[in-house]
């Protein structure tokens, strides 16, 4: 675990700690570029930051301004964090509630028994006892026996040793964010479910920290896809995703106030158990000045694309519709403007491989990391957005405020941002993503008219100050001593009723 320390602190400024997994301020992409549009527009707020990384040596690639005083980065998978694993009394509390979190995984009649050992799980951790725990023989043969306790759907499947410790090896990286050093005071901002929120879930239970949760995209949602094609058997697979699953409705219960980035999101939070009235929809917003329409279009017909390349952002459906694009019009390029995040070198080969497979290499370019994103957007002809996740991406807002036409999948809150101001097709589906896209290319008046459309419509309700203005009043809201929604006792845990403190 790093510290960076930075800033001094105003004296009596509010106090937020954003939460943050492989975004800011390790990384570039939307998330982290709402975060830094977030502390940068407060300046009179004093922000912390615990990042989930991955190695831990990641590094810092904002330049974080002077009011965030300090900067802890909490890696999955880097040295294992320091500490003891725990030896009579106290290892038989840790195996109870360990076997307890286990069990509410894998029987959906333990479920209620989640909340209660994540936090005893938690007081472990703060005490440098979790991780060595599971990472000895102990942890494993917990698991290997309930696996094999008769009446269980998972028995069925066979697990084996191996599961067993695969298993328990992806939890012990999973839990630990819970080793951090977790706020005691202020408000807890957790910029995405899942593991970013385990500190201010720590932070809740143990010192009534109000915790917000803000999903740009549906972090179990992105988790099921991911799984779809790990490389591990049903049993784990299984088990992990039982735990996503608990902790997003965990998260969902217990936070004061979600702010979902579109009504998309909304209604995968309803369903995890949030209550109706604990939800707010706050949009992503952009700055119009610093987003002025792009200008002339290029020379040629261009279809440009901008973002990480990454499988969610499913570029090879992309590249296929702009096959089809070319067979009609053989001047047509792509080109693709964006890094590639680290461990990500293979999927930029495999789609690098597919166009030349379609035989369009030359027309396809991977154009890295842009010093002016908006040049990504001037360079094209049409802006596309081929991604089969998304919560209101940043993209798609910002060629909009620069009045580029734009084809999107119709994924999160893509056609809400939209509106009428452009063309939306269904993912994975490059048949429709070519017909968008040949019609705009056929329609210059249609080009215009829509990107005309598309920067009023981003002017009239995505600006950058509503959504500065919206989070201001929020952390007040949540500062404030005996705020309705302030208070952790607003959401019971999975039983109905609060958590009681079990002995670490």
């Amino acid at each position: 675990m790093k510290h960076f320390p930075h800033g001094a602190r105003r004296p009596g400024a509010s106090r937020v700690t954003l939460l943050t997994e492989g975004t800011y301020p390790h990384s570039h992409g939307g998330v982290s570029v709402w975060c830094d549009q977030l502390v940068t527009g407060m300046p009179d707020i004093a922000f912390d930051v615990i990042a989930v990384t991955g190695t831990g040596r990641e590094p810092v690639v904002w330049d974080v301004p002077a009011h965030v005083g300090r900067v802890v980065s909490v890696p999955m998978w880097g040295p294992a964090p320091d500490g003891r694993a725990p030896r009579g009394y106290r290892l038989g509390q840790l195996s109870e509630a360990y076997e307890q979190l286990l069990a509410a995984l894998l029987d959906p009649r333990a479920e209620d028994g989640f909340g209660p050992a994540l936090y005893a799980l938690a007081r472990a951790a703060q005490a440098g006892r979790l991780s060595p725990f599971l990472r000895g023989d102990q942890a494993i043969g917990i698991l290997a026996a309930l696996w094999n306790r008769p009446g269980l759907p998972v028995h069925e499947a066979r697990p084996t040793l191996q599961d067993a410790v695969t298993a328990t090896v992806l939890l012990e990286h999973a839990l630990r964010p819970l080793a951090a050093p977790f706020p005691r005071t202020g408000v807890a901002h957790a910029v995405s479910g899942g593991v970013a929120a385990l500190p201010g879930l720590a932070a809740l239970e143990g010192h009534g920290v109000p915790l917000l949760l803000t999903e740009h995209g549906v972090y179990l949602r992105e988790r099921y896809l991911g799984y779809r094609t790990a490389p591990y058997r049903w049993p784990v697979k299984a088990l992990l995703l039982g735990f996503f699953r608990l902790l997003a409705e965990e998260t969902y219960r217990r936070a004061a106030l979600i702010t979902p980035g579109n009504r998309y999101n909304r209604l995968w939070e309803e369903r995890g158990g949030a209550a109706p009235e604990s939800i707010r929809t706050v949009y992503n917003g952009v700055d119009p000045a610093a987003f002025p329409p792009a200008g002339p279009e290029p020379a040629g017909p261009v279809l440009s694309w901008a973002g990480r390349v990454d499988p969610i952002k499913d570029l090879e459906t992309l590249i296929r519709a702009f096959a089809l694009v070319r067979a009609r019009v053989p001047a047509a390029r792509l080109r693709l403007f964006g890094g590639t995040p680290r461990g990500g070198e293979g999927y930029r080969n495999r789609c690098e491989a597919l166009a030349a497979e379609l035989g369009h290499a030359e027309a396809v370019t991977f154009e890295g990391r842009v010093e002016d994103i908006k040049d990504a957007y001037a360079a094209g002809t049409v802006v596309m957005l081929s991604s089969i996740s998304e919560g209101f991406p940043f993209t798609l807002i910002e060629a909009m405020s620069c009045g580029r036409a734009t084809v999107s999948t119709d994924v999160g809150g893509v056609r809400e941002a939209v509106g009428d101001a452009g063309l939306v097709v269904p993912p994975r589906d490059p048949a429709a993503m070519a017909a968008a896209a040949l019609e705009l290319l056929a329609d210059a008046g249609r080009r215009r008219r829509m990107g005309e459309a598309a920067r009023l419509r981003v002017i009239e309700q995505f600006t950058l100050r509503q959504t500065i203005d919206t989070f201001r009043s929020i952390y007040a809201e949540l500062s404030e001593p005996g705020s309705r929604i302030s208070t952790a006792e607003r959401a019971p845990t999975a039983g109905g009723s609060p958590v009681r403190r079990a002995a670490g």
